[in-house]
Order: structure tokens, then C-alpha cells, then sequence
């Protein structure tokens, strides 16, 4: 299986400058890899590929304090 990339960048949807942002530490779990990462104008950025309902979880959690259960 492919290692997930540690970093991603995508544009910043408030102001369309590059933002990066950061694999997050998880579990051994498969089922999803979170990413994070602040905008040079404060906007956060999340970002997760994975088990549909896991990446929503974290999407809707703002990634603030967010843990993956089993």
C-alpha cells in the first residue's frame, strides 16, 4: 500500500493564495488520513481522503479536537 503524502497544497478559497497543509497523526487505521493547515490569512483548510463517512466526520469537525473511532 502507497504511504499517503505528508503534505498537500490547494488554494485558499477566502483569497486564492497557495495553502499547505499537513497529514495529521492517527491511529494505524487505514480508513482515513486527515490533513490540516491555516491559510496565510487565517483561513483553516481541511482536507481528508479515506472511508466516506470518516472523511465527513472530520470535514464536519472542523479539525478541532476531532479523534477516529472504530
Amino acid at each position: 500500500m502507497n504511504k499517503p503524502a505528508r503534505f498537500l497544497t490547494f488554494k485558499c478559497a477566502k483569497c486564492a493564495k497557495p495553502v499547505k497543509v499537513q497529514l495529521q497523526k492517527v491511529s494505524a487505521c487505514s480508513h482515513i488520513q486527515p490533513y490540516f493547515g491555516v491559510c496565510d490569512c487565517g483561513e483553516v483548510k481541511l482536507h481528508a481522503t479515506g472511508e466516506p463517512a470518516a472523511v465527513q466526520s472530520f470535514l464536519a469537525s472542523g479539525g478541532i479536537d476531532w479523534h477516529h473511532h472504530h
